[in-house]
């Protein structure tokens, strides 16, 4: 990722807030709890530096999208309706935009023509708009089109699709993607209601971040509402060819029809993990939890987006080995879309708390050993990235500095890794009882509210006094990994130890006892193969386990890397397919990195990049062609 250094040029860039920015929960019979029913306003200023908004002076609070998909041309064109909050009756409304082409703007119902200002684009920032309104103005109606170019939109053929017969369309607004395709105040601070409709072609079914429909109609229009206030960064929208299957009362997927059967049983144990989920932190407040499976090109494991996490394919692995990615994603409804980040300095608010709630809810299903094993696996990926960046690189810090830079340069292992460890040490302190104590009443007190790390401090040493006596600062501010950091042990990985020992004292791959060993544990024993292999030893266990053709993704990604560093050709033909086909940066990025240390490698490298290319979201190509220069 570029690390660039930006001159700001507007004093509008850095935005003064309220801590609950935007509008309050709104009644939903179905999700509706005691819990969230009252909150009290909090008045602590905050600052986003990655908005033009000034939501201290006017803020938006609900949205209406009025908005048609059109493939032809690759654009989104429509009317998005504002609410707004005129807090100290001001003249001027400011929003994020990012190349879109905006052909009017009018004021309330009677749609008042208006005057309107696109400030130059400002790299990652894009541009603002400012608006001219009045003291008394509620509405603002913006009509507008995307670029075909638009940032967070992924415009698919067929031939990338599962189907290969029709289309396919899905967002991806985190971190500030959002005003690529909607003009709005893009920050995780403020929050706002919406509601949509959505014109696509008849063929096509779509779904949003919002209460969904299960069937496709024929007319290719679909209504959406979202009555809980969320920010911009989890507005998102899905078009294709895809159908709807029920995996429990308040759970079901969504995915193309060939790959519906698959993802149902894939996903056949998500109701327990809600009910573990809710036992531990308390009721889940947005009524279903439905997943999509999007078609391979799409950067991440998955994405929060409320009411319906969208879903790598990659985690289709027959056996439900993968699913502690669901896990995570459900268990950001409480940590990042219940109680969110208030800025992207804050980021390991969200990631930090839902890795930890993701082992705990691992831990409920699977068992001690199992978690264990994934909070290992965690730290392994902490001590690589704090190698990769230098432990004296303040970005190693939790809370740490994005002004002037994409904020996606911190979604790291940092936030969610180091994040986790700073809970878990915490949890060792205080006790477990304790410690869920906290999260419950954490999340009850703060629902549908934005936390930045200071308050999150203050709150923390109230509520547990304890850890006064902790070196907090030391773990949030300051670079590197503390000395209390907390110790894991698997007892299942001693018993992978003593399997790769046997093979590297001279016992054959096929005699190794590996028989009930899940992904984690195959996982485990790649990472610690050694450095330097021979041909013949990467050709054994080749032959003994099938590596190469595996249909485990995590597993596939993570035997690449010794097959590149060594030269094992066989691998090779595998290695392209694999990356022309799947656009996960958590698999990309290693791979290529690998390819391009590798020994004549930085010439395959870019040959397979300008195949594979095309096939990535922006979010991937952004981190990529930087690593091609």
């Amino acid at each position: 990722m570029s690390f660039k250094s930006i001159i700001i040029p507007y004093l509008g860039l850095i935005s003064v807030f309220l801590l609950s920015c935007g509008s309050k929960k709104t009644t939903d019979s179905n999700t509706e709890s005691d819990s969230t029913k009252t909150k009290t306003q909090n008045t602590e200023v905050m600052l986003d530096v990655h908005t033009f908004a000034k939501p201290q002076e006017a803020v938006m609070t609900n949205l209406d999208l009025d908005i048609a998909v059109d493939f032809e041309n690759k654009k989104i064109k429509g009317k998005a309706i504002l609410t707004i909050d005129n807090k100290t009756g001001t003249s001027e409304l400011f929003l994020d935009s990012k190349e879109l082409k905006i052909e009017k703007v009018t004021l309330d119902k009677d749609e008042t023509p208006t005057e309107f200002k696109v400030a130059p684009s400002f790299e990652s920032m894009g541009e603002q708009v400012k608006i001219n309104i009045k003291p008394e103005t509620k509405l603002v109606n913006i009509y507008y089109e995307t670029s075909p170019k638009a940032e967070a939109l992924q415009w698919l053929t067929p031939q990338q699709t599962a189907g290969k017969k029709e289309p396919y369309l899905f967002t991806q607004s985190q971190a500030i993607l959002a005003r690529s395709w909607v003009p709005c105040q893009d920050s995780p601070g403020i929050r706002f209601t919406y509601s949509a409709k959505v014109q696509v072609p008849k063929q096509l079914m779509a779904v949003m971040s919002a209460e969904n429909p299960t069937k496709k109609n024929d007319t290719g229009i679909y209504q959406f509402k979202m009555p809980q206030p969320i920010p911009a960064y989890l507005l998102a929208l899905a078009v294709g060819d895809f159908e709807f299957a029920k995996v429990g009362d308040r759970v079901g997927v969504y995915a193309e029809p060939s790959e519906l059967v698959a993802a149902q049983k894939e996903f056949a144990d998500v109701p327990k993990m809600l009910k573990a989920a809710e036992e531990l932190y308390g009721p889940y407040e947005w009524g279903r939890y439905d997943l999509i499976v999007l078609p391979p090109s799409f950067p991440f494991g998955g994405m929060e987006n409320p009411r319906i996490t969208f879903a790598t394919p990659t985690i289709i692995a027959g056996d439900r080995s993968l699913t502690s990615l669901v896990a995570h994603e459900l268990a950001h409804s409480w940590s990042g879309n219940l109680v969110t980040n208030a800025t992207w300095d804050d980021f390991w608010l969200n990631e930090g708390f839902t890795v930890y709630f993701e082992r705990r809810i691992m831990e409920a299903i699977e068992g001690k050993e199992y978690a264990d094993m994934l909070a290992y696996l965690g730290y392994q990926d902490l001590e690589g990235e704090l190698e990769s960046m230098g432990k004296d690189n303040e970005d190693t810090r939790l809370k740490i500095s994005l002004k002037g830079r994409n904020p996606d340069d911190g979604v790291t292992s940092i936030a969610y890794e180091k994040g986790y460890f700073f809970l878990r040490m915490i949890e060792d302190e205080v006790g477990r009882a304790k410690m869920d104590t906290f999260l419950r009443n954490y999340f009850q007190k703060y629902a549908f509210t934005s936390m930045n790390t200071e308050r999150f401090l203050v709150h923390l040493k109230e509520a547990l006094p304890e850890t006064e006596k902790l070196n907090l600062k030391e773990w949030i501010y300051e670079p590197g990994l503390p000395a209390n950091c907390p110790k894991i042990e698997s007892k299942r990985f001693i018993e992978v130890d003593k399997v790769l020992t046997a093979w590297q004292g001279g016992k054959a791959a096929s005699e190794l006892n590996t028989k009930d060993w899940s992904s984690h544990e195959w996982l485990y024993f790649i990472r610690k193969l050694p450095k330097e292999l021979s041909q013949e030893k990467l050709k054994e266990l080749d032959d003994a386990f099938g590596f190469t053709n595996s249909g485990n993704s995590e597993i596939l990604a993570a035997w690449f890397i010794p097959a590149i560093q060594n030269g094992y050709a066989p691998a090779d033909a595998a290695i392209e397919k694999f990356l022309i086909k799947v656009g996960r940066r958590k698999f990309l990025v290693p791979i290529y990195k690998a390819l391009l240390e590798a020994k004549g490698g930085k010439e395959k490298a870019k040959v397979i990049y300008a195949k594979a290319r095309p096939n990535y979201h922006f979010v991937a190509v952004n981190t990529l062609d930087e690593m091609m220069k």
